[in-house]
């Protein structure tokens, strides 16, 4: 049995670039995506307290729709609220574009996309595997290396999605042969595996918690740099200020600044870097409306 919600954000909504966003970097295997007659869908299981559940998000022009595996209140409940944090439903972005509407970079930008909001990810261990196999190649080879870790140590469902690997398998699993099975370099796998052993060990990526300790913890990492626990922040810790001064794309839309530089320039748009972040990748890398 199955529950449907409509979630409407706070303020408008850009939903050609949030599905657009979804849709690059679904994780093969472990989500799926198309369209339907009311708008973009996604489909992937997330995680509830009683166990992972089968949900489809779809993109409308004003609102997102929830449809979820279950007939549980409760579950039910914290998978809408999932999915509200998620997408970054909640933001207020009319305060954002009002903050951002004078600036000659940014003010055209949101004016084109109102509603672009800060999608992030429903995962935090996912977040930061994908984002350290995500290092230095294409979202496209990222997620390609993804669906090769998710296939060689997820768990299949009967839904027919693959649950993300857990911290443990990928903590545990011989380091030889995950680095075969996900096709990277020695260096990566290990980053990899640094991470899960990290999160075993206590890590926590929380919007919640202390941000300044959290970085602290990333760079501690073998293999984390600045640049992803930028991101990190960025997409995970949800922090609405946080900004990705070494970012090739954000810089490409800068004029190629130096990363001094880039982070200079990114002064200008506190409180909200973050979104003026989104809005740079958006405006380097997607056509549409």
């Amino acid at each position: 049995m199955s529950r449907t919600a409509v979630l409407t954000p706070n303020g408008a909504l850009a939903a050609g670039p949030m599905a657009a966003l979804l849709a690059n970097h679904a994780i093969p295997g472990c989500e799926v995506t198309g369209t339907g007659t009311s708008g973009r869908s996604h489909i992937r299981l997330l995680p509830t307290p009683g166990g992972p559940r089968r949900i489809a998000v779809t993109i409308r022009p004003d609102a997102v729709e929830l449809t979820a595996d279950t007939d549980d209140d409760a579950e039910f409940a914290h998978l809408t609220r999932t999915t509200r944090r998620w997408l970054d439903l909640d933001t207020d972005t009319t305060a954002v574009e009002r903050a951002f509407d004078a600036d000659p970079l940014l003010g055209p930008l949101v004016r084109r996309r109102p509603g672009l909001r800060a999608v992030g990810y429903p995962d935090a261990f996912e977040a930061a595997v994908m984002t350290v196999l995500g290092q230095q190649v294409s979202v496209a080879a990222g997620g390609t290396f993804g669906g090769r870790l998710a296939a060689a140590y997820g768990e299949p469902s009967a839904s027919g999605l693959t649950l993300f690997p857990t911290a443990r398998s990928i903590a545990a699993a011989p380091h030889e042969e995950l680095r075969a099975a996900v096709g990277v370099t020695r260096t990566r796998a290990a980053t990899v595996q640094n991470v899960a052993r990290a999160v075993v060990g206590g890590l926590t990526l929380d919007p919640d918690a202390d941000h300044a300790l959290q970085r602290r913890e990333l760079l501690a990492i073998p293999g984390i740099g600045p640049w992803s626990a930028d991101y990190l922040a960025v997409r995970v810790l949800r922090d609405p200020d946080a900004f990705t001064p070494g970012d090739l794309v954000a810089r490409r839309a800068l004029g190629n600044p130096s990363i001094r530089d880039a982070e200079r320039l990114s002064e200008a748009w506190r409180p909200y870097r973050a979104y003026a972040l989104f809005h740079l990748w958006t405006a380097a890398t997607y056509s549409g409306p």
